[in-house]
């Protein structure tokens, strides 16, 4: 099938290349894009040296609600620690999972692996049903080995081919991590009902009907059509894709949280509040590795 034939394009409709503050690029947020691409919200590029993520690891915890925050390191990779989890690292392919539900504090339960000299991945957040938004929270750190794949695609999130991620995500969400070497093609078709279909690139270059670069994220036009890629740098494209069934609710927005109603999310702040004084009361729960677990 060739990306010239008219057919074989699923169009692109939006790109952008988000709003750089230092070594995070703001791609998505559920102000702008994610309104658009909801349950996919927020997504945020990092790409830092050794020297900036030792910055990066002096910003203090803040707190979510109503969300789940998704954290794929495409190079480099991350150390974790903690008493519900165990200890370990993610690096390519591998995945920090947090659902934030009623609420929680975090933001230094990964640090970087001393033995890198620079990380670069995406932080996704997703919206959550109705169901879930103010559910316990629940934190899974997966390693590589155990997310499965399907051709060139680490399935992150959701289930595609009969290919299941032992993330415990809401239903009707698919998010994968992807590399093309130059000149490979692929084609992702959507499950049925993912009607939502974006992707964002970290490194080489996309052919989808039109060009796509590092550093951009594009969506395409709202349907089930399936989204043909080609690499066509003579580095590897890698990247991440999302498609959904589109989130029913409106967007209700706090600082740090986003919610199906007022109502859940005031319920949300409250509780993120409270938990900030137990927090503060707690005092250093600094792990021997520098990590510091998610507070919930």
């Amino acid at each position: 099938m060739s990306l010239s034939s008219p057919a074989a394009v699923r169009p692109i409709i939006r790109r952008t290349r988000g709003d750089g503050h230092g070594p995070i690029t703001r791609l998505m947020s559920p102000s702008d894009l994610g309104q658009v691409l909801k349950p996919f919200v927020f997504m945020d590029l990092f790409d830092a040296d050794r020297k900036t993520v030792q910055a990066m690891a002096d910003m203090p915890v803040h707190p979510h609600s109503g969300v789940a925050t998704v954290t794929v390191p495409v190079e480099g990779r991350f150390r974790y620690h903690d008493a519900e989890n165990g200890s370990g690292t993610i690096g390519y392919g591998g995945v920090e999972w947090m659902r934030a539900g009623s609420g929680v504090w975090h933001g230094k339960e990964l640090s970087a692996d001393p033995d890198v000299a620079r990380i670069l991945g995406f932080q996704l957040w997703l919206s959550l049903p109705a169901d879930q938004e103010t559910a316990p929270p629940v934190s899974r750190y997966i390693e590589a080995q155990d997310i499965p794949r399907d051709g060139p695609a680490h399935i992150v999130v959701g289930r595609y081919n009969r290919v299941q991620s032992p993330v415990p995500a809401p239903e009707g969400i698919n998010y994968l991590l992807a590399t093309l070497t130059p000149g490979q093609q692929w084609t992702y078709v959507p499950p049925a009902g993912h009607s939502v279909g974006w992707l964002a690139l970290a490194e080489g270059e996309l052919q989808s009907g039109e060009r796509v670069r590092a550093g951009e994220l594009v969506i395409f036009e709202t349907g089930e059509t399936p989204i043909t890629l080609e690499a066509t740098s003579e580095q590897d494209a890698v990247f991440v894709l999302g498609s959904a069934v589109p989130h029913p609710h409106p967007l209700h927005l706090g600082r740090y949280s986003v919610h199906t109603s007022a109502t859940a999310l005031a319920v949300g702040e409250r509780r993120i509040i409270e938990l900030g004084k137990k927090l503060k009361e707690a005092g250093d729960r600094r792990t021997a590795s520098g990590t510091i677990p998610v507070y919930r």
